[in-house]
């Protein structure tokens, strides 16, 4: 289970950056009589600092000079914030198997599946699943295990998810809404399941055409999303004009998992383009919930 592993390794991260501070704040008090209390901070601020200087680099090096540098210094800064909230509060701390959560608005609107990336679980949705609810929408966030396994093999939680929200609201189709991966996860449930059921498919940062951020990935999945991949090939061949009218895209220029982001749509689909954004804030950012929302929004019960 990904959140054990979460749970693991960042208590030994923990363990060892405590370890550094503690000696770091005797060294400091022993040299320029510092208080002990400065090695505390130092254990906060420190991986905050690191987070921060990987992001921006990696987020310059995806632009490639495209992008405006104000926009690549706010992407960095909110992308930071979420990684460390997304990775250190939230995904290691999933102890329930994820569940359908009933709507709690007054109105009653279509069932939604929320399907997440790579390596992450449910709990990226903490965000996006309690706006959905008060507006009316019943959502199941599934969780995508084995972590590196077959896209492929996604479909059968995407499955069960869309049949327990059709039991639960009556209704014939649900809307399906996937950050990176899981948008791709989504296309292969339609291939495996087909389109009947789908009213709507919603996709954030999604590798439709494969990212250039790991060539030699190999984990299954890993494989699949590598820029213009066979897979990925494969599936758009499988793909009619009507199943790509379901789809609604949201990318954003600065994103640093998956790139070149200008090049991840799907033919006939006009993106939704948020500036200023990484690649997991597109999970909570106020601005793409509300356009989910809208979406959402769009179709029948």
């Amino acid at each position: 289970m990904l959140a054990r592993m979460l749970r693991k390794i960042l208590l030994f991260q923990a363990g060892f950056l405590a370890l550094i501070s503690v000696a770091a704040a005797w060294l400091m008090a022993w040299l320029a009589d510092w208080p002990w209390w400065a090695g505390l901070v130092m254990f906060v601020l420190v991986p905050m600092l690191l987070v921060a200087v990987w992001m921006l680099k990696s987020t310059v090096h995806a632009c490639q000079g495209q992008s405006p540098w104000a926009s690549v210094v706010r992407a960095s800064l909110g992308e930071s914030f979420w990684v460390y909230r997304f990775f250190v509060t939230r995904l290691p701390w999933a102890w329930r198997t994820p569940q359908l959560q009933p709507a709690t608005g007054p109105q009653t609107r279509i069932g939604v599946v929320l399907v997440h990336g790579f390596v992450c679980n449910h709990r990226v949705w903490d965000d996006l699943a309690p706006h959905l609810r008060a507006q009316g929408h019943a959502v199941f966030a599934v969780d995508l295990e084995p972590v590196f396994a077959s896209i492929d093999d996604y479909a059968a939680a995407i499955e069960h998810a869309v049949q327990s929200l059709c039991q639960h609201t009556g209704g014939r189709q649900v809307a399906l809404v996937g950050h990176s991966m899981g948008g791709l996860a989504i296309r292969a449930w339609m291939r495996a399941h087909g389109t009947e059921r789908a009213a709507l498919a919603v996709t954030l940062g999604t590798p439709h055409q494969g990212t250039r951020v790991s060539p030699h990935a190999r984990a299954p999945n890993g494989k699949q999303m590598v820029w213009q991949s066979a897979w990925l090939a494969a599936l758009a061949a499988g793909e009619s004009d009507a199943t790509r009218t379901l789809f609604r895209i949201a990318i954003t220029p600065q994103d640093a998992i998956v790139f070149p982001q200008r090049e991840q749509v799907l033919p006939g689909v006009v993106p939704q383009v948020f500036d200023g954004l990484g690649h997991v804030q597109l999970c909570s950012d106020a601005h793409v919930m509300d356009w989910v929302a809208e979406q959402l929004a769009s179709a029948q019960p």
